[in-house]
């Protein structure tokens, strides 16, 4: 069995019932969410703190595991984000050796900047602004451009199929490049 962890998708999804869980077993679990806003260190406060934390860190505890390329990267207005984004990678260390017995692997897939609307709405509703954004943001990666979800599916496929089967406690950048430079 191989078990995906990325975040609190299905649950807040519903894509999978509770009647669907007890009738069979679920092989591979995907999910991807997460997030928090920016904030200069002055301005902190600790409902922002919460808030972050409860989003990145509480609910993958409960759910699934999450990953993303700030976790290794700083970002000024992003400290406590970033810091949330780096219990994904400390998770999957001892839950690898938690779950060695049953056989399940455990990789975290760690985006760097996708273009959904989570993103575009850090931008505000101007679509030029948008654009402005995304065109900055892809000056800040190697491949000079933000990725697109499906890009992200792809690598989640990968490491669901047989083909990864001796790659266990991973994290795999699928970020362009950017938090490799």
């Amino acid at each position: 069995m191989i078990v995906l962890l990325l975040a609190t998708f299905l649950a807040k999804s519903q894509m999978v019932t509770p009647q669907e869980v007890e009738a069979g077993r679920i092989d591979v679990l995907f999910a991807n969410a997460g997030g928090g806003g920016m904030l200069p260190l002055g301005q902190i406060t600790q409902g922002h703190i919460e808030g972050i934390f409860d989003r990145n860190v509480t609910s993958v505890i409960f759910t699934v595991l999450t990953g993303s390329s700030a976790s290794i990267e700083g970002a000024a207005a992003f400290s406590f984000y970033s810091a949330s984004e780096a219990n994904a990678r400390n998770l999957a260390r001892s839950w690898v050796l938690d779950l060695k017995e049953a056989g399940i692997r455990v990789n975290v897939v760690s985006p760097g900047p996708i273009r959904t609307p989570f993103l575009l709405d850090l931008a505000g509703d101007d679509p030029a602004q948008q654009q402005g954004m995304l065109d900055y943001l892809g000056t800040r990666i190697p491949l000079g451009r933000v990725g697109e979800p499906e890009e992200i599916a792809k690598v989640a496929l990968f490491l669901a199929s047989d083909d990864p089967s001796f790659v266990n406690g991973a994290e795999i950048f699928a970020d362009g490049g950017q938090a490799q430079v």
